[in-house]
Formats: structure tokens, C-alpha cells, sequence
């Protein structure tokens, strides 16, 4: 009988060595750099902004003719003559007036603007947004002619409603931009089970839209704000008696052409900052995801 030899094994493929490693240093992974070369430029960048802070403090709450380096005794006697002998008292409220409006104002017309744009589409669509777009690039300055004569003709001149409707234009393009893109961030379809339940547009807007809008319109509405509450050009420029102005035109009040009062003037700057610092202080979560959503299509 004649058999068949089995077919001899193959061999078994020999082990592969491994590739030499490339000359040269190797790049070091985040966590094993030294903690100095991240902490030594950050507390000399955090050195170079809080001096700037700490002078204005030093010079609010020293007394008047004092050269220390340190704010001791503490005095409120800036603090007392700003809010009392220069009006910041006034100046303080018609800034939250104004600020206040134009955030209601700009939330509201942003929403409606931003809606149409995420759900409706039209002919002039993209030159619309091409326009709001283009418009970021024009100065606060040019306006001014046209709008005080706009406001001239409707007998708006010194009046906080001038302000606030010109804020407000000048802060509505970029608002629009950012609801409108972060509704387009809502699914459309959340929209449609509130119609086949029996809702309506706006009531399936109010119900189901609104609430997952929160962020931005936080957003919108803190820029808006904060932005009303520096802006000095255009409340220089549409009030004129000094019961009317903001705070912004009273820090300017407080500096001459001879001399300028450096403790009242550094007083007025912390009541100025103190607002917007506490509302960037509760809001910086909420200001943060709006923005980043706001920012992108989804």
C-alpha cells in the first residue's frame, strides 16, 4: 500500500525586531512637564493684571494727599464725594435703566429675528444675513449723524429712550447671528411632536424651544448689557442735561483740562466695574455655553 507523506509544516515566521527608535530627544507628554514652566508665566501674567486693579484700589481708599503704597487707614470719603457731590447716584440708575432696556429690547427682537432665520427660508435670506454680517464692520461713529437727526425730528433728544433704541440697533445684528444659530441647534423634529400633540407654533416655541434657549439668551442678553453699560459715544452724544447721563459720561466729568481728581476718579471706576464684575460673576457658566453654542452651526 503507498501512502502520502503529510506535507512538512511550514515554518514559522520569525520574530520581527523592533524598529529602531529615531534619533533625537523625545518630546515630553503634557503631564510630565515640570509644574513651574506652567505656573511661572500664568503668575506673571495674573502679576501684570491685578496691578492695574490694585492701583485704582489704592488710590479709591487712601486718603486725599497720602503717597503709600498701601491703602491704610481705609477711607470712603472718594466713594462718599462721587456718589453724592458728583451725581453718581443719578448716574448709577439711569445706567441700569438703559442697560436693563436694551437687554429686554435686544432678547426679544434677537429671538423673533433668529427664529425666522432658523426656520424659515426666503428669498433674501442670505443677503439678509449677508447684511447683518457687513454691518459688524461699520463704527458705532458713523450713525451718530443719522440717527440724531432721526431722533431730533421724533423730539428724542435727552432722553433715555434715544439711548436705548440706538444701543439696541447697534447691538441686534450680532445678537440675531447667535440665536438664530443656536436655534438651528434645537431639533426641528421637538418642534413637530409639540404640533401633533395639539400645540401651536408659538405655544410649541414657548413650551418646548424656549427653555433649551436659556444659555443663549443669557448670552445675548449679558453682552448686550455689559456693552450698554461702557458705551459712552452714544449717551454723549444724545443727552445733554447731566440728570440724564450715564456713568461712563460722569467718569469723563470727572477729569479737566488742569487737573484731574485721581481718588474721585478711581472711586467712580470701581462703582462702574463692581456691576458687571458681580454679573460676569453669576452668569460666566451660563455666558460660556451660549456662546460656544452660539458660535456653531449644528
Amino acid at each position: 500500500m503507498i501512502t502520502k507523506e503529510a506535507p512538512a509544516a511550514a515554518p514559522a515566521p520569525a520574530p520581527v525586531a523592533p524598529a529602531a527608535s529615531r534619533p533625537g530627544k523625545k518630546r515630553p507628554a503634557w503631564d510630565e512637564v515640570p509644574r513651574w514652566q506652567i505656573y511661572l508665566p500664568l503668575g506673571i501674567y495674573l502679576v501684570f493684571t491685578l496691578i492695574p486693579f490694585y492701583w485704582i484700589l489704592l488710590f479709591a481708599l487712601r486718603p486725599t494727599g497720602s503717597t503709600s503704597l498701601v491703602p491704610w487707614p481705609m477711607t470712603t470719603e472718594h466713594f462718599e464725594k462721587v456718589w453724592t457731590d458728583r451725581g453718581f447716584g443719578t448716574y448709577f440708575t439711569n445706567s441700569v435703566y438703559v442697560g436693563l432696556a436694551t437687554l429686554v429690547m435686544t432678547t426679544l427682537v434677537a429671538l423673533a429675528g433668529g427664529y425666522a432665520l432658523a426656520r424659515f427660508d426666503f428669498k433674501i435670506k442670505r443677503g439678509f444675513m449677508l447684511a447683518l454680517l457687513c454691518s459688524q464692520f461699520v463704527p458705532g461713529a458713523l450713525l451718530l449723524v443719522p440717527l440724531f437727526e432721526i431722533f431730533a425730528e421724533l423730539q428724542m433728544i435727552n432722553s433715555l429712550g434715544s439711548v436705548i433704541i440706538a444701543e439696541t440697533v447697534f447691538q441686534l445684528p450680532l445678537s440675531i447671528i447667535l440665536i438664530s444659530n443656536f436655534i438651528k441647534n434645537v431639533p426641528y423634529s421637538l418642534e413637530e411632536a409639540a404640533w401633533v400633540d395639539g400645540c401651536g407654533r408659538f405655544r410649541a416655541f414657548r413650551i418646548v424651544v424656549l427653555p433649551l434657549l436659556r444659555p443663549g439668551l443669557i448670552a445675548v442678553g449679558s453682552f448686550a448689557f455689559v456693552h450698554s453699560w461702557n458705551h459712552f459715544l452714544f449717551a454723549l452724544m444724545f443727552l445733554n442735561n447731566q440728570s440724564k447721563q450715564t456713568i461712563p459720561v460722569g467718569l469723563n466729568s470727572l477729569m479737566s483740562a488742569d487737573s484731574v481728581d485721581l481718588g474721585a476718579l478711581a472711586a467712580g471706576g470701581i462703582v462702574a466695574a463692581v456691576p458687571v464684575v458681580i454679573v460676569f460673576a453669576f452668569i460666566q457658566k451660563w455666558l460660556i455655553t451660549g456662546f460656544s453654542a452660539g458660535a456653531v452651526k449644528g
